[in-house]
């Protein structure tokens, strides 16, 4: 897609098949390395949308999403609003 975007910004459009396949464009499967039989990640929001990170981040979003919070951040683990 040849639009104005700011750097680093792309935006494509693509067609849902009977499936609900659709087709990641050759400019986005380069510019994130995606190859033939590569297992993307897709994360959905009800209303923010579906993303699909790039494979580098895998391992940071897998650490974030099921990591357990630490002490500090459980409020039943922290009485110093008793003392």
């Amino acid at each position: 897609m040849a639009e104005n975007f700011p750097k680093g910004k792309y935006a494509w459009t693509v067609k849902i098949g009977e499936k609900g396949q659709f087709v990641i464009p050759k400019e986005a499967r380069d510019l994130f390395d995606f190859k033939p039989g590569d297992t993307i990640l897709v994360l959905a929001d009800e209303k923010k949308g579906i993303a699909l990170p790039p494979k580098s981040m895998f391992a940071t979003l897998f650490s974030k999403i099921f990591s357990s919070p630490s002490e500090s951040e459980n409020p039943e683990n922290n009485d110093s609003s008793n003392s």
